[in-house]
């Protein structure tokens, strides 16, 4: 217990000396946070079919994650720093830009996302469009920056770069939402209706309807919420991993450096196969606590491909280890690799 908690405060004062833009927008989105859980406390108004502060609590969330993980990545940055700290401060300032809208319509019990019922409602819609596209011009620049990072070690330098190219993948499934659906379009070509949404997570049902507990994702049809959300937080989980199976080497003789990153391709080709798993369970209006057959046998064959993988790898790993697993976590005196 003492040493985890002599290397959590040894991280925390790492952190201090992070991206201090990202941190501070960190910390912000960890206060909202709070601000939002309160409110779905004592706040019992509901905005299109969620309770108000819903949306407030889960982008918060997401965005605490976001800023701390790019923060900690641009940690391996050893050239051209001053693009990375720029763009680093425009994802910020975008992101600050984005909860200030999404904030300010709940407060006016108006709809954030899809809104052009009114002028207003409209500009607001729109400058969340350019939030998002700044937010996504900073996750390019800053995935092509640390492509040549350097890192401890080949399983954080292989995590690092796929989870920043399947978390590309998932912001742009996002753009999947903007289209106007079938209904919409034939409501803007009628004169005698005015249209007041463009765009929708929900597919083969209107937005609003029953949906799983907090997340809102839609038990009547398909959510393009869910392969947006799963996809752009491939820049977590599969660092994440890198981290445990280094934890795991110090114990494991087979878990040297050429298996963890074979294991750590495998793991990144399944988060990837799911991803675009959950995407065509959304285009065909399927919820997902709902799969039908064909949609559960490609779930079944994605885990045996993964787990006969993982299986053939471990299974090729010499019985002794070549060295000591190196730390996933970065310092300032990292190894070029």
């Amino acid at each position: 217990m003492g040493v985890a908690v002599t290397a959590a405060l040894e991280l925390g004062r790492r952190a201090l000396r992070w991206h201090g833009p990202l941190m501070l927008f960190a910390a912000t989105m960890a206060a909202l946070t709070v601000v939002a859980a309160v409110g779905l406390v004592v706040d019992d108004r509901i905005i299109a079919g969620a309770p108000a502060w819903a949306k407030p609590l889960k982008f918060s969330i997401s965005f605490v994650l976001y800023a701390v993980t790019w923060a900690w990545m641009l940690t391996f940055q050893r050239r051209a720093r001053r693009w990375g700290w720029w763009a680093g401060t425009a994802i910020a300032v975008a992101g600050i830009v984005e909860m200030v809208a999404i904030v300010g319509q709940v407060v006016r019990g108006r709809r954030s996302h899809f809104n052009v019922e009114t002028t207003f409602d409209d500009l607001v819609y729109q400058l969340m469009g350019g939030t998002i596209s700044v937010l996504l011009v900073g996750h390019f620049v800053l995935a092509a920056l640390l492509l040549a990072g350097r890192y401890g070690d080949r399983v954080t330098a292989s995590a690092v770069r796929l989870g920043m190219a399947i978390s590309a993948v998932g912001l742009g499934l996002g753009g999947l939402m903007l289209s106007p659906t079938a209904e919409q379009i034939a409501t803007g070509e009628r004169d005698d209706v005015v249209r007041t949404t463009i765009g929708a997570h929900s597919v083969g049902v209107p937005d609003g309807g029953q949906g799983i507990l907090f997340v809102n994702w839609s038990t009547e049809g398909g959510d393009l919420r869910i392969p947006h959300f799963i996809g752009m937080h491939a820049l977590q989980v599969l660092p994440l991993v890198a981290m445990v199976l280094a934890a795991l080497a110090a114990r494991s003789a087979l878990l040297h450096e050429p298996v963890r990153l074979r294991l750590i391709r495998i793991a990144a080709t399944g988060y990837a196969g799911l991803v675009a798993l959950v995407t065509w369970q959304a285009l065909r209006g399927q919820p997902l606590i709902r799969p039908d057959g064909w949609t559960l046998a490609a779930f079944a064959a994605l885990l045996v491909a993964i787990a006969a993988a993982a299986a053939l790898a471990l299974r090729g790993s010499p019985t002794k280890s070549a060295g000591n697993p190196a730390e996933a976590i970065p310092t300032e005196e990292v190894t070029a690799r």
